[in-house]
């Protein structure tokens, strides 16, 4: 990561913690994502095909998830980034710090998005289910539109993300 600009902006150190957890945090993702479908779709504990598969899986294919984690990072960024670093006063560290909100705040968003079968199901063809390259990208961008309709923004390569004007 170059740093343009300030070595101690804010951004920058907290991009560094979103980067440090990022592994531990797509882990977590799949599981929990396992875990709300097994719960809402199997609530007797049933095994069969299906539900072994689950249970078994490990993922390999971790580029679409990544993207989404990407997303919700930069979305993490643009809505409690700024440039300016607070005092603290109990005397940790920043990166420190920066890494618990950031683990928190996605911890909380992705058990909001669990709620939704449509995002529990999309992880999952992402995930254990995954096909074809064609079904990823559709899958993806189904991911892609949820992210932009919970958080109310638009995300675009050369603009970045944008708020969406609501009437």
């Amino acid at each position: 990561m170059t740093r343009k600009y300030f070595p101690m902006d804010k951004n920058y150190i907290l991009e560094e913690a979103q980067v440090a957890v990022q592994e531990e945090l797509m882990n977590w993702l799949i599981e929990e994502v396992k875990k709300n479908y097994l719960a809402v779709s199997n609530p007797l504990g049933l095994i069969d095909d299906t539900v072994l598969r689950i249970q078994n899986h490990q993922c390999q294919h971790r580029d679409e998830i990544e993207d989404f984690y990407n997303n919700l990072a930069g979305v993490y960024r643009y809505k409690f980034g700024d440039n300016q670093l607070e005092i603290l006063f109990d005397g940790s560290n920043h990166f420190i710090k920066y890494k618990y909100e950031w683990k928190y705040a996605f911890q909380v968003w992705v058990r909001e998005f669990c709620r939704n079968e449509s995002f529990i199901k999309s992880m999952l063809g992402l995930t254990v289910f995954r096909k074809d390259d064609q079904s990823t990208v559709l899958l993806s961008s189904k991911l892609q539109q949820q992210v932009n309709k919970f958080f109310a923004i638009r995300m675009y390569k050369k603009r970045g993300i944008v708020s969406m004007k609501i009437a």
